[in-house]
Formats: C-alpha cells, structure tokens, sequence
C-alpha cells in the first residue's frame, strides 16, 4: 500500500465520519430537548437513549467480525445509510402519539442510530491502524486527530440541533438532516480511494474475543470512563440548566435552547480540540511508545478529583446562582479537558496493543465496551438525577473515574504491534 493511498484514504473516512458525528450530535439535542419541552421526565429521557446504547454493544460485538469478513468500507456505508434511515423514521413521529407510544417508537429509532453510529466508528478507527505511518507517534498523532476533530464536529452538531430546534423545528430538521447525509453518502461511494482491505474470508466470530489481557483491562477501564461522562452529561446538567434559565415560557424555552446547545458545542469541541493536541501535550515524540501506559495511569487518576470537587461545590453551594453557574460551567470545561487526554490516551492504546490482522475485532470489542459505559451512565444519569439532582449526578462520575483507574493500573507495557496486514 503506498502512503498517498493511505493517506487519501485516511481523508475520505475522516471526511465520511465528521458528517456522520454532526449528524449524531444534532440528533441528540433535537430529541433530548424536544421531549424534554413535551413534559418528559429524566428517568423518560434517559429511556430514549437506552436502545441506542445497548445496540451499541451488540454492533461492535458484530461490526469487528464483520469488517473483518467483508472489508471496512462495507460497514462505513451501511453505518451511514442506516442513519438516513433513521432520521427519515424519526420524521413520522406523531404528536398525538401517547407517551408510551412515543418513547417506545424513539426507543426503536434511535437503536436503529446507535448500530449505525457503531458501524461507522468502528470502520473509521480500525481504518487509522491499518493507513497510519509508522515510528515517531504516528499512530498516536492520525488517531488523536481523528478521535478530536469528530468531537468538536459533533459539539458542532449540539449546537445545529438546538438551533434547528429553535428556528424550523423538529421534522424540517431531521428530513434536513437526512438529505444532506444522503449526498455525503453518494459522494463517498463514488470516491472513496484504494487503501482500506477487503476482508477475509476465513475470519470467524469467535476471534472477537481476546485473549490479550490488556484489551481486556483497558476495555474495563473506558466502560467507567464513559460511564463517569454520560452521568451527567447525558440528562442531568441539560436538565439543570434547563430549570435555572427557562421561565417556561415560549421564549425562555427557546432561550435555554440555545444556551444549553451553545454549552454542549462548546464542551465537545474543547474536548475534541484536547484530543486532538494530546499527543503534542503529551510530547508523544519524545516518548518510548510502552511509557504511554504509565501515563495513562497517572491521568486518570487526576480526573477522578474534578467531579468529587464539583459534587461538593454543587452540594454546599446553596441555590443556583450566575457565581454558582459560573463555577460549575468552568469545572466541567476543566472536566472535559483532562477527559479529553484520558479518552485520547485510550483510542492510542487500543490501537497499539492489537495487531494488524485482527484490528477490527479488537476495536469493535472494546467500544463494545465504551457504548457498555455509556448505557450504565445513561441509565444512572436519569435515576441519579430524579433521586439526588445533579449533585448525585456528579458524586456517581466521581466513583466511576476511580473504578476506570484501578483498572488502568492492571495495563502492562508489552511490545506495542506495529505490523500490517
């Protein structure tokens, strides 16, 4: 394979994923924030997003297997496809629906978005194993670049959503939304260049289970790490924020829309940016690749203070106050950096500890692993909410991020695989 090639490559499925990542962003503000105005309440609004988590996990237990068989560029289109699908789907909601009616029918479509959201990070992560240079960070350098710029797309997508929401309303913008990925689509069918392989006959389902323990250890740990996120982040501070800034009227409402999805955009592209800088912050050059474990170690236990803080900031703080926003607003901003790092270090190591030849099912076991996480903070963060407000939200994140060090500290520093199929 030649590096233009690689490269080119590398572009189109970067390209394909930031359309597919502003798509998911967009879809989650409409849908958080459109029912929530309905009357919803968080333990409902949690619901809606449970389907899409736990299709998460038995995509990426089957998307390996599958990239494996039948090539990556077959599951980055089917990926992109389905969310057409189900954005299109999503238009025929009926507000005359009761709510059981309509939470189990969201619950339906946004599975149907969380297999294809799985289908298209799986294909675009392996793909940066098997296109990235090799020696002097390389790998670390494509895979921060990739996991960061889709995060501050999709922070972009947060603040589209809200907007959308606000201005032309919820169909408009979904069948809006659905066109534009179509296009996208047909332009990447058409010119995705040579690079990616074609799959292999003789892969077997079963291989998507390692038996390399620090797969197993680092995927333990990002199931807390992205549990520790979407406790809060999922529900509770859109929720929050929503009771402090709108009056109820229309206006407020549209108002906290806007204020919420500009805090969400702007969150995620600091956490994409941070990503993306991370091997630069963590001077990756100068680094053995084997000592980024160590400092893996060393970060996450750094995190797990940020939310403890903020817990007792928001317990003992008294009524919500523009001091007390203010605060809170700025400790998650720092939350969302030192994330960005521990989230950046992991996508790294994922890479580095499979080899070429079996990339694809050790990356879809392990954001197996990650969507396992997000459904446990999705769950916890509508239920921790309804019994103890955000506080309780941000107490619980505490506890995950130290869980996701003490399995960190069982990663070891063997020889990181280089080789490609």
């Amino acid at each position: 394979m030649s590096r233009p090639e690689g490269l080119s490559a590398y572009i189109a499925v970067t390209a394909a994923y930031w359309a597919f990542m502003l798509t998911d962003g967009a879809l989650r503000m409409l849908v958080l924030l459109h029912f929530h105005s309905l009357g919803f309440s968080p333990v409902q609004l949690a619901y809606l997003f449970v389907l899409y988590e736990i299709a998460g996990i038995v995509t990426n237990l089957c998307a390996g297997w599958v990239a494996a068989r039948f090539g990556l560029t077959s599951t980055l289109y089917a990926g992109l496809a389905l969310q057409v699908a189900a954005l299109l789907a999503l238009a025929q909601l009926d507000p005359t629906w009761t709510v059981p009616a309509s939470v189990g029918f969201v619950m339906l479509v946004q599975g149907a978005s969380g297999v294809a959201k799985d289908l298209a990070k799986m294909s675009a992560k392996s793909a940066v194993k098997l296109l990235a240079p090799s020696g002097a960070g390389g790998l670390f350098r494509w895979v921060a670049l990739l996991t960061g710029s889709k995060n501050a797309v999709k922070g972009a997508g947060f603040l589209l959503g809200a907007a959308l929401l606000a201005t032309v309303g919820f169909v408009p913008a979904v069948l809006g939304m659905a066109a534009v990925l179509s296009l996208i689509l047909g332009a990447v069918i058409v010119k995705m260049p040579t690079g990616l392989p074609t799959g292999r006959k003789d892969a077997k389902f079963k291989e998507i289970f390692s038996d390399n323990a620090n797969i197993n250890w680092l995927s333990l740990a990002r199931v807390f790490l992205f549990g520790a996120r979407d406790v809060w982040f999922v529900v509770g501070i859109p929720i929050y924020f929503y009771a402090v800034l709108s009056d109820g009227s229309e206006d407020g409402n549209r108002t906290a829309f806007f204020i919420i999805g500009s805090f969400m955009a702007v969150w995620t592209v600091l956490y994409g940016f941070v990503q993306a800088s991370a091997p630069n912050l963590l001077r990756a050059k100068d680094r053995p690749e084997s000592e980024i474990v160590h400092v893996a170690r060393h970060w996450a236990a750094g995190l797990a203070l940020i939310p403890a803080l903020l817990a007792a900031l928001v317990w003992f703080g008294g009524a919500p106050s523009t001091g007390l926003t203010v605060a809170l607003i700025t400790g998650l901003l720092v939350f969302g950096a030192v994330f960005a790092v521990n989230s950046a270090l992991h996508s790294y190591l994922i890479l580095a500890f499979s080899s070429g030849d079996r990339v694809t099912m050790d990356v879809g076991f392990y954001y197996m692993a990650n969507a396992v996480g997000r459904l446990l903070g999705t769950v916890l963060s509508g239920l921790t909410y309804q019994l103890g407000g955000l506080p309780l939200c941000l107490t619980t994140a505490a506890v995950m991020v130290l869980l996701s060090w003490v399995a960190a500290v069982r990663l070891t520093t063997p020889e990181i695989q280089t080789e490609k199929p």
